[in-house]
């Protein structure tokens, strides 16, 4: 899996989980956190702008 893979998944599962009201804390946290355990270093823009996106699917 390329890191484009890993953070869509990673992007996914969170999605999921903000829908089925397991995601309590801030979206962006919850994400670097997860991206930082899957090795895979973002710009903090780029995880903001990423949870942001999250938040709106989410939230449909």
């Amino acid at each position: 899996m390329d890191e484009t893979e890993v953070v869509a998944h990673i992007a996914e599962d969170v999605r999921d989980e903000i829908r089925h009201g397991h995601v309590e804390d801030d979206v962006t946290h919850v994400l670097e956190d997860r991206l930082d355990k899957a090795g895979v270093h973002l710009r903090p823009e780029a995880i903001d702008d990423l949870a942001e996106d999250i938040e709106t699917d989410a939230s449909i």
